[in-house]
């Protein structure tokens, strides 16, 4: 988090709507129709996500923080996300500025009869075209570090405990993983699925402290040859998302979790089920080499612009599929009228962004400060 402003802002999601809801424009947000929203919807969790069957589409691929919620609050933390890339590659504010303006046109064209598919930037173009070249050898390159089938132990994979070996075996003999793997794996519905290799993963500060197992599986057919294939099992916890007044969601966080993912990036949802393991709610999800994320080192004028509007209208289409028509054409209606005279940005979304990025650059200064005196101590 001490990378940039713009990986601070990713790893921040509580404090987001902490300073969100402090913030002078909390009361200025249009107020949306109650719908599943990503929660945490920042550049990092938006990339190519592959379905069941290998076809591959841009969607959301993050969703532990989905709530039933308000809209705006997606497209206010997607503008943030993309500011602090931008303002991260050096480019002015205008740049910004504009930015802004495409992420609010292209995201209300969504709730539109006439809306059109907007182009894929030459960044989101790239990363496609990657998903689409993947195998099942870069996914083991990457995750186990060689096609042999064995997770290796080290900074990343940690050796399980023979009680978390025993709870991971009783899981994917579970009916519903069972019925994941078959449908993921193999087409042979008398495969023998069983744990080939298992290790706890630590990925990233977000598993600190829960559990989280990359898990190799091992289907063997009835011609007796085997299949490989990973799946990570992971914790799942409340939202820090604020929900909408009276939403009907599930309690158990998994399954608020797959429902939301459902919604939001069927391909996603498709692919995982929630389950019980040492008495805690998990996601159980099957990795393909095809998802990736949107990663951005640097962002030209044109690109910024392009990538901004592109992934709006993800965001929007996301929100529109929950919609009937008359939601739909409220939802817009609303958006709509909440531009100014001047700035085609609408205010409410400008003034957030303005406000949450001198928030975030201004804690971001003090987390640095305080990571450099631990190193030093």
């Amino acid at each position: 988090m001490a990378k940039s402003t713009h990986a601070y802002v990713r790893g921040n999601t509580a404090r987001f709507y902490e300073w969100l809801a402090q913030s002078p424009v909390a009361n200025t947000l249009p107020e949306g129709p109650a719908v599943w929203i990503c929660g945490d919807c920042h550049l990092g969790n938006l990339g190519p996500i592959a379905d069941a069957k290998g076809h591959v589409d841009i969607q959301i691929r993050d969703l532990d923080q989905t709530v039933i919620g308000n809209p705006a609050h997606d497209i206010v933390r997607l503008a943030l996300s993309l500011q602090t890339a931008v303002r991260g590659s050096d480019l002015p504010g205008v740049v910004s500025a504009r930015m802004i303006e495409a992420i609010a046109d292209s995201y209300e064209a969504a709730f539109t009869e006439a809306d059109v598919a907007e182009p894929p930037s030459q960044i989101v173009r790239t990363v496609q075209k990657a998903a689409l070249g993947r195998r099942w050898k870069h996914l083991a390159r990457e995750r186990i570090s060689d096609i042999e089938p064995k997770i290796p132990r080290g900074k990343k994979y940690w050796a399980v405990t023979d009680n978390e070996r025993f709870a991971l075996e009783e899981l994917v003999a579970s009916p519903q993983v069972q019925s994941l793997a078959l449908t993921a794996f193999t087409s042979d519905r008398d495969s023998s699925i069983k744990i080939h290799d298992a290790a706890y993963w630590r990925k990233g500060c977000s598993s600190l402290g829960l559990l989280r197992f990359a898990v190799l599986i091992s289907v063997t057919q009835n011609d007796g040859k085997a299949k490989f294939g990973l799946i990570d099992v992971k914790q799942a916890v409340a939202s820090v998302a604020p929900a909408a007044a009276g939403a009907q969601m599930p309690h158990d966080p998994a399954e608020r979790v797959v429902a939301g993912a459902r919604a939001l990036s069927p391909n996603l949802g498709d692919r995982m089920v929630a389950a019980k393991l040492l008495g805690k709610s998990v996601l159980v999800r099957e990795l393909l080499p095809q998802d990736l994320k949107i990663e951005v080192e640097q962002f030209s004028r044109a690109e910024a612009i392009a990538s901004a509007r592109y992934l709006a209208a993800v965001v929007g289409k996301a929100h529109a599929r929950q919609m009937d028509q008359a939601t739909r054409a409220q939802w817009h209606a609303v958006l709509a009228g909440a531009h100014g005279q001047t700035l085609d940005a609408p205010p409410w979304l400008w003034r957030a962004v303005v406000d949450l990025a001198a928030t975030h650059e201004a804690a971001y200064l003090e987390h640095c400060r305080d990571y450099a005196l631990n190193q030093a101590a």
